[in-house]
């Protein structure tokens, strides 16, 4: 089967667009493209905080192709990765496809509606303009990429390619054939170009065959290799990648692979890429996953919807273990327009896609059928858990299936003071409306309702709350039934509730679908020595759009008090900052899961006094700097991360302290700034000196720079470039703060921003502020030989070339 790129030449406008001069305002665009990351964001719009009061809207997306005559014997198929939300697909203006969920990946069988020899013309609306219908940013359009498969009438099927592996000793794989046609397919296992293993065989259509591959390499996330499965069936082939390893799960050993336990260190993330709004482009995606295990995570959970095909394919390339998840909402609607209306027609079709998506990723090692879907306190929902439980192991028998659930709102449902409901979602959406027409005569702001209410209540509480609150025997009764009908539990926000129940349910596998950083320390230990609790998801990996400022602490100087809160962006509760740069809660998260053999100092910023507003998804705004120009004799907030016995602390050779370890990993030191070199040495219970690490004043000089992540991009792919104030040996300089403007050429600047959760600008601008000293531009090369970047702030120059080769 031929697969084409048909990402290329499109154009979209917005439907019901006023016209310019008489025509509709049309625009050219490459996908993965989307429409929401330009519109206006205002605090009338109704979809407010949760997608960062960006506005919605209906697009018209449309193409033309020919097509040639002689395809007239063959069959084509458009697969649409992505296209938020209700896509309806025309061919030649005749309705060919309609899927309601946004984040579903859809074939469009396209034969009937072509003209063959002709010009066609492919059309897309996207309709996004009943709000709120998402909890998060969503983004609008065709956000992830379109191909056009081309193949013979009788051909292999489109995810009708499926291996699995049936031993390890000997090395036995299990390969699935599903063809259009009967007579005779071969089966190749390829590494390295090589063919170490082949069958023929005959089919009817379905066929399943078993190779032996010898001197077997095992795909695990520390050696993750990977093979391909080339399957030929008359003129038509197709190549999967797999790796070859085992799963298992069960109440003595937990969750292994290839029979060793493996304990997820997880992260959640939204789907969105940052400054690039849901655009999924795979050098973002990977990039994504490339820090997240950088900085101590071995696993994702894909909050709140499946995942990328691109984040599939980079996390089975570098290691990275997938919780995939399939929806935020059931039957009960959450906000008005969103998925609860139509869950009940396609969950059958949304998980089959999910899982053919799925099936050959060795990444992917568990599904989630929800998020915080108070129905599993419900007779009805606890029947419909066990329904789509039973359901994905009909379509793939070889993973666990869990759900994430809140435990104090299940109880707080059951008694009426549930979070969720159709009443409440449809009073939230009329009170958005009232109070944005309001906010728009001036007379006052938009107040917090449903969930973005209770996240700022917990921020207010602290994250005991919850953590509490799913203590209460209500929350077990609420809760056990629909654990019962899933393979692993999930907690969310349950960590108290660990050692009680794992004595009380012998049988029960514990996973935290949804945890505080703060309690990562706590898990690992309880992890170690319970096989029962297979791992943590931590809210949130990486810092994301939408649910905007619940996790942020950002000073006046940055967010002034009394400005728009419209201004506000992304969530600012990731362990990593939307720009991809790690916080001191990442130094604290790899020292809690024992990723790094050295102490990890991080600093409270040295000129602020107080925090903006509290989180409860937000342990500390410390960060690994000790360069506060200005700030001698000022007070200083030192956190080390450590797993020694004790810590003494040196502030230019002299001691400041030393602390003993108890219960945690982080240890807290209230000091005096001053210039020059911060140490931290550990040392065990007889006073030996274990390790140190140490921090640097940057110097007087003040350099601008522009560097770029990688060393070379190719034509269409995209390069990262992290600007910085910095003094000549590279040290960031987190005080120096000055708006710079950017210039490319041989590329398009697609996004530019920095790590401020409020930012009223945006990421669609030729200019940004930079924050703590940094910001960052995102560049897709053109075809030519070199991309070249320049940045200024009118005082200072700097300017970076990136090489662009041409593919082989």
């Amino acid at each position: 089967m031929k697969c084409i790129d048909f990402n290329a030449d499109w154009k979209y406008r917005k439907l019901n667009e006023d016209s310019l001069n008489g025509e509709a305002l049309e625009r050219e665009v490459h996908l993965p493209h989307d429409a929401m990351l330009a519109e206006k964001r205002s605090e009338a719009n109704a979809g407010g905080a949760n997608i960062s009061y960006f506005a919605g809207g209906d697009y018209l997306y449309s193409k033309t192709f020919e097509v040639p005559a002689e395809y007239k014997n063959k069959s084509v198929i458009f697969e649409f990765e992505g296209v938020y939300r209700n896509a309806e697909v025309y061919i030649n203006h005749e309705k060919a496809a309609y899927r309601p969920y946004g984040y579903s990946n859809f074939y469009v069988a396209a034969d009937k509606f072509l003209k063959y020899g002709e010009v066609n013309e492919i059309q897309v609306i996207a309709r996004n303009s009943e709000q709120p219908n998402s909890r998060w940013y969503s983004g609008s359009g065709i956000y992830r990429p379109v191909h056009m498969h081309i193949a013979d009438k009788e051909h292999i099927l489109l995810n009708g390619v499926k291996i699995n592996t049936l031993s390890l000793d000997p090395v036995v794989v299990e390969v699935t054939v599903n063809t259009v046609g009967s007579g005779e397919f071969k089966v190749e296992i390829v590494d390295g170009g090589k063919v170490v293993s082949s069958i023929s065989a005959q089919t009817n259509g379905k066929a399943v065959v078993k190779l032996d591959v010898p001197h077997a390499k095992l795909w695990t996330p520390e050696q993750p290799n990977l093979y391909q499965c080339r399957v030929t069936y008359g003129t038509d082939s197709m190549e999967e990648n797999f790796g070859i390893r085992t799963l298992n799960w069960d109440n003595r050993d937990g969750l292994t692979i290839n029979g060793t336990r493996v304990i997820l260190r997880g992260a959640c993330i939204h789907h969105d890429n940052g400054l690039l709004g849901a655009c999924c482009y795979p050098e973002a995606e990977e990039r994504k996953v490339r820090i997240l295990q950088e900085n101590g995570y071995n696993a994702i959970r894909s909050a709140h919807n499946p995942c990328s095909k691109a984040m599939l394919e980079a996390c089975d390339r570098l290691g990275m273990l997938v919780m995939d998840e399939y929806v935020d909402m059931w039957y009960i609607h959450k906000t008005e327009y969103d998925y609860a209306d139509y869950i009940m027609d396609w969950w059958r079709e949304d998980l089959k896609d999910m899982v053919d998506k799925d099936y050959n990723h060795p990444s992917v090692i568990m599904y989630s059928t929800g998020n915080e879907v108070s129905e599993t306190a419900q007779k009805r929902g606890i029947e419909f858990t066990g329904q789509m439980t039973e359901y994905l192991h009909q379509l793939d028998p070889n993973r666990p299936v869990t759900c994430g659930v809140n435990i104090f709102f299940n109880f707080l449902s059951s008694i009426g003071f549930g979070v969720y409901s159709d009443e409440k979602a449809k009073k939230n959406a009329e009170k958005a409306l009232k109070d944005g027409e309001t906010h728009l005569e001036g007379q006052k702001k938009k107040k917090a309702v449903g969930s973005e209410f209770y996240n700022i209540l917990a921020g207010v509480l602290g994250d005991k709350t919850m953590k509490i609150g799913a203590t209460f025997y209500g929350c077990d009764v609420k809760t056990r039934d629909s654990y019962a009908n899933m393979d692993v539990a999930g907690y969310n926000y349950g960590i108290l509730r660990y050692q009680h129940d794992l004595k009380k349910y012998p049988e029960r596998l514990i996973l935290g679908s949804e945890t505080f950083c703060k309690d990562a320390y706590t898990f690992w230990e309880l992890a170690k020595k319970n096989p029962r609790i297979i791992g943590d998801f931590v809210w949130a990996g990486m810092d994301y759009l939408g649910e905007a400022a619940i996790g942020a602490w950002v000073y006046e100087d940055y967010a002034p008090k009394d400005a728009p809160r419209s201004g506000w962006l992304s969530a600012g509760s990731g362990r990593i900052d939307i720009t991809g740069h790690p916080l001191g809660e990442a130094g604290y998260t790899r020292t809690a899961f024992e990723c790094t053999d050295k102490p990890i100092i991080a600093v409270r910023p040295v000129n602020q006094k107080g925090k903006h507003s509290p989180s409860a998804w937000k342990m500390t705004d410390a960060m690994e700097s000790w360069s506060w120009e200005g700030c001698a004799g000022y007070k200083a907030m030192v956190e080390v991360y450590t797993r020694a016995h004790s810590v003494e602390l040196f502030i230019n050779n002299q001691s400041v302290g030393r602390k003993n370890r108890k219960k945690d990993c982080v240890l807290y030191f209230q000091t005096t700034y001053e210039d020059g070199e911060i140490t931290a040495i550990e040392y065990d219970e007889t006073d030996k000196e274990i390790s140190r690490a140490s921090l640097s004043t940057a110097g007087k000089e003040t350099v601008l720079r522009a560097v770029a992540e990688v060393d070379s991009v190719k034509a269409g792919g995209l390069c990262y470039i992290r600007l910085q104030y910095t003094d000549k040996e590279g040290i960031v300089k987190p005080l120096v703060r000055n708006t710079l403007k950017v210039k490319v050429s041989g590329g398009t600047l697609l996004g530019l921003g920095n790590a401020c959760p409020y930012n009223p600008n945006g990421y669609l601008k030729d200019f940004t502020e930079t924050y703590y000293g940094e910001a960052l531009a995102i560049v897709k090369a053109d075809g030519g030989k070199e991309l070249s970047f320049e940045v200024t702030d009118g005082e200072r120059t700097t300017s970076v070339v990136i090489p662009c080769p041409k593919s082989e």
